[in-house]
């Protein structure tokens, strides 16, 4: 069975000529004519080379995996019950999926508090993020919920000010964060500041604590896309040119005068930017926890992708020791600005077998009696089934689900219904809701209400949309969670899942689904 699509890809805007022939092995049409243009991702490479390593078109787009991974969420199935309730009493007029509480709180000491156990990881310098930024940023703050702000984004900003190798002044980083800040709600939520090797050294992390309160920092690994560092595409000269001088991989050289020549005659179009890779290594790692705290960070994280096994379980170790607040672990397939689209495909560890791995070496840990810290997964989650699935099969130690290419769809829908209702162009099938804002959006009487007719109406649509797809979640959430007699989520356990196939169950230690309750069942049936 071949799990992976191979030579053509909308990703890659490229096709088979012979669609319905293809090479299983190669993905290469079954014949290859002498004659063809190059529609397949081995023809455009032949006039296009490395700008095919990516999906397109950038700035527009995230993607994600079109892999077909042997385990995914779906190979579990969620368990409710009959009888009992945890965390209200087993009464059948109180017991209503609506007493569900999704309220949770992550970190040490008071810790942070959330409306909802969501995290978006790490929104970075992508022309996707920063173009979404308003509808991103307070829409989580209207849920109460985390939101990152990934790498590169002051090394990006072409009006940042860096003095002596660091930075002094900034305006994307300090829109972003005032943003959130702004429309936070009670003290819910929390904007996070996450930094790569290049942030690192701009003192990226120190700016946001020092000049923006920002009390909630996260050090930067990995993502479950990739095992490289972060990447761009740059369109224009001079800042392809200044983010060398900041320290920037550019390819091709943007000071080489063949290649400024090449680039004045169109011969290309864009420049990429690249950071470099980490080298891990414990005593650096607490020292520089050590630094953040110094520095008056109040939390600090950690964000680990797809790695090898050996490699979660430094993430794991290390954040014990260093007594990391959040872990956050990325598996393979989930998303991306960009990515090359080959590696993104075949490499890593994919979510379901990286998140049962964790588990067990979080529950090593705990078994010791050593600091195990609160944990949120990521890797193509979107809906409120998979988010359940998430937090049983790894509690009692995950706290969050990550999520961002569905928060991003929700903000880039929801801004483009606001657009198309300005233009009065909006489609038919969004149209039968109406033709306002609050017709459209199914909670935008409750927001005006909580809010105010004035703050209400600077809610741009996007962040409307990011609100609105969350309050599906919570109550699908609520309602998974009601059938499971589970009214709070610091009781969803492993037993609330069953494993759909052997496959399943040996790599994640959940019972198949016709072991589970053998013992119980056989005592309910001798009564």
């Amino acid at each position: 069975m071949t799990l992976s699509r191979l030579n053509a890809s909308a990703a890659t805007l490229t096709k088979n000529r012979t669609e319905k022939s293809v090479n299983p092995f190669s993905g290469m049409c079954v014949t290859c004519v002498d004659g063809c243009v190059g529609m397949c991702e081995i023809g455009k490479s032949a006039y296009r080379g490395h700008e095919t390593l990516y999906p397109q078109p950038f700035g527009i787009i995230t993607t994600a995996s079109e892999k077909d991974y042997p385990l995914d969420y779906s190979h579990f199935s969620i368990m409710g019950t009959t009888v009992g309730a945890e965390g209200i009493e087993a009464n059948s007029d109180l017991a209503i999926f609506p007493a569900v509480s999704l309220e949770t709180k992550v970190g040490q000491g008071p810790g942070i508090k959330l409306k909802l156990p969501f995290v978006i990881p790490g929104i970075g310098s992508t022309d996707i993020a920063k173009n979404n930024w308003d509808g991103l940023a307070i829409g989580s703050a209207l849920s109460g919920t985390i939101l990152t702000i990934g790498e590169n984004v002051c090394g990006m900003d072409e009006k940042s000010v860096v003095k002596e190798g660091r930075v002094a002044g900034t305006v994307d980083l300090d829109r972003r964060v005032k943003l959130f800040q702004d429309w936070q709600q009670d003290g819910y939520g929390a904007i996070v500041v996450q930094a790569n090797i290049e942030d690192t050294r701009l003192g990226v992390q120190e700016y946001a604590i020092k000049e923006l309160g920002v009390e909630v920092v996260e050090l930067k690994w990995g993502q479950g896309a990739k095992d490289i560092g972060g990447e761009v595409k740059i369109k224009n000269l001079a800042k392809a040119q200044m983010l060398k001088k900041r320290g920037y991989v550019v390819l091709p050289d943007p000071e080489n005068p063949a290649v400024i020549d090449a680039f004045n005659r169109g011969a290309f179009k864009e420049f990429e930017r690249h950071s470099r890779v980490g080298m891990v290594e414990l005593e650096s790692f607490l020292q520089r926890v050590e630094e953040l705290r110094q520095a008056g960070a109040r939390y600090i994280f950690l964000k680990t992708g797809a790695f090898r096994p050996a490699d979660l379980a430094r993430a794991v170790k290390f954040a014990s020791l260093g007594k990391i607040d959040l872990l956050t672990v990325d598996g393979a397939g989930g998303g991306t600005g960009m990515s090359p689209w080959r590696m993104m495909n075949e490499w890593g560890v994919p979510s379901v077998e990286l998140h049962s791995l964790l588990y067990e070496y979080c529950r090593r840990l705990d078994e010791k009696g050593e600091y195990v810290p609160d944990v949120a997964l990521a890797g193509g989650f979107t809906l409120e089934d998979q988010v359940f699935k998430g937090l049983a099969l790894g509690a009692p130690y995950v706290k969050l689900i990550g999520m961002a290419r569905s928060p991003i769809a929700a903000v880039m829908v929801g801004k483009t219904i606001g657009r198309r209702m300005n233009e009065n162009k909006l489609p038919v099938y969004v149209e039968r809701f109406g033709h306002s804002v609050e017709e459209i959006f199914v909670t935008a009487s409750t927001l005006k209400e909580e809010l105010g007719a004035d703050t209400f109406a600077r809610v741009p649509t996007g962040a409307i949309g990011l609100y609105t797809y969350y309050e599906r979640l919570a109550q699908g959430l609520r309602q998974l969670m009601c059938g499971s007699r589970k009214f709070a989520l610091q009781y969803i356990s492993r037993d609330d899942i069953a494993s759909l196939t052997k496959e399943a169950a040996a790599v994640s230690g959940i019972p198949y689904v016709i072991d589970m309750d053998k013992e119980k069942a056989e005592e309910i049936l001798d009564m």
